[in-house]
């Protein structure tokens, strides 16, 4: 029933920046950790971003080490939106990028290192970073 929807993603210059939505239907991701991760070609989905539930636990949020400083995870309940604000996009942040919403009380560490107690995927937005 439920559903998760990327948007925001396309070409930008290196040195640019992006600004990707998540967008849920179907539940309210006020009561889900969530999380964007990405897929480079031929590389493994991995986790960037995740942020727990302020309602059920402390907003906490992690970056992976390659965003960290560049990314910004945020939400907004009243629009039922999870955004990742991209700063100084570099060539190696080509990638898809999806969203997913986890059991409410999992950590950030969890969700974002593991991908543990993912309810839903969104099918992803691509981002190309030229040069």
């Amino acid at each position: 029933q439920a559903q998760l929807v990327e948007s925001g993603g396309g070409l930008v210059q290196s040195g640019g920046s992006l600004r990707l939505a998540c967008t849920a239907s179907g539940f309210s991701l006020d009561y889900y950790t969530m999380g964007w991760f990405r897929q480079a070609p031929g590389k493994e989905r991995v986790g960037v971003s995740c942020i727990t539930p302020i309602s059920v636990s402390d907003g906490s949020t992690y970056y992976s080490d390659s965003v960290k400083g560049r990314f910004t995870i945020s939400r907004d309940i009243t629009k039922n939106t999870v955004y990742l604000q991209i700063n100084n996009v570099e060539p190696e942040d080509t990638a898809v990028y999806y969203c997913a919403a986890a059991h409410r009380r999992t950590t950030v560490l969890d969700l974002c290192r593991e991908s543990r107690g993912v309810h839903y995927w969104g099918s992803g937005t691509p981002v190309t970073v030229s040069s």
